[in-house]
């Protein structure tokens, strides 16, 4: 386990343009945003974004050699700019697996690397526990199981290290509210008045920006870092807030522990996993089980633990960053 990751490219590539981008229609309610940016011919890599609710940024393509990566953006179900915005009717987990694998269909993608923060690490464990076939490996940054004492340490247990942060997100609701966060804060985030649920949001997306970065990084509240932590004060902090409060008040459609009792089926697919020893939005503990977890230590089946001693939540951090470079460096080998 490397306690920093040394790295021939720490900074991100130029910015790209998408080469081709669309819609896809998923049923008859949701619409799903994609687009490709890269070489036609490169490796086909997935960015899982976070949240959920995030969205995708044009920042996300930059991780990835454009000569070598065909790269692959999308916005999960009513985050970004999937339709309807917002939408939380048939948004769970297992939709958003089953959107992944129809996009892979639609864009004639045989097998791909899954590169994900936050959230998206989770998603990026859910597809591959039921499609390991389809995945070339993974990326994985910020890690997150889907447990509810990880949703229960952000609402209560950041607190611990942000107590002003928390305190303001505490105080926006009344006193007698303040006995159960997630309810009172799902209520507001769900209702359909914007004077309801846009101020709402702004303080939840601003609590959890707050939390994200060892050194306050305006990027985050941007949500430029592809996980939990961005989403400013419009569209972005209201579907983040919004589809959050929605996943983390459905247990986030998943059985407890199920990401870590069904690793064995990813045996033999090649891993990085990144994680900031000073993670305060998804705490080291997660990454530690998802490494004692999978099948093959460190060093073994080609799985690479990275902690990085000098870092929070953000990708956007230095030493995140450069593991994360030096990540797709190594899965260039692939094309080869």
């Amino acid at each position: 386990m490397d306690q920093t990751r040394p790295s021939r490219r720490t900074a991100l590539y130029p910015p790209a343009e998408p080469t081709a981008k669309g819609m896809l229609t998923l049923d008859s309610r949701h619409r799903m945003y994609w687009e490709v940016s890269g070489n036609p011919e490169g490796i086909p890599v997935v960015f899982l974004h976070g949240g959920p609710g995030a969205g995708c940024h044009p920042h996300h393509r930059r991780y990835f050699d454009p000569r070598r990566y065909r790269v692959i953006l999308f916005d999960q179900r009513g985050a970004g700019r999937s339709e309807p915005m917002g939408e939380l009717t048939d948004n769970t987990t297992a939709h958003l697996v089953d959107d992944l694998e129809r996009l892979r269909g639609h864009l004639g993608v045989e097998n791909w690397l899954l590169f994900g923060g936050s959230w998206g690490s989770a998603l990026a464990l859910a597809y591959g526990e039921a499609h390991a076939e389809r995945c070339l490996g993974f990326i994985l940054r910020g890690i997150f199981l889907g447990r509810a004492s990880e949703v229960d340490w952000f609402l209560n247990g950041m607190g611990t290290f942000f107590p002003e942060a928390r305190r303001r997100f505490v105080e926006f609701l009344p006193a007698n509210e303040r006995g159960d966060l997630l309810g009172a804060y799902h209520r507001r985030l769900t209702d359909d008045d914007p004077e309801v649920h846009m101020p709402a949001a702004r303080v939840w997306a601003a609590y959890e920006g707050a939390c994200s970065t060892l050194r306050h990084d305006s990027k985050a509240d941007a949500g430029e870092n592809g996980g939990a932590g961005g989403g400013g004060s419009g569209k972005g902090a209201f579907t983040l807030a919004r589809i959050e409060a929605h996943y983390f008040i459905n247990d986030m459609f998943m059985e407890e522990d199920a990401l870590i009792e069904n690793i064995g089926r990813l045996e033999g697919v090649p891993a990085v996993i990144v994680q900031g020893r000073y993670d305060m939005v998804c705490p080291i503990k997660g990454a530690d089980a998802l490494v004692r977890a999978w099948p093959g230590r460190p060093g073994e089946n080609g799985l690479e633990y990275h902690v990085i001693a000098d870092a929070g939540h953000a990708a956007s951090e230095p030493g995140t960053r450069a593991a994360l470079m030096a990540a797709t460096e190594k899965f260039k080998s692939l094309g080869d």
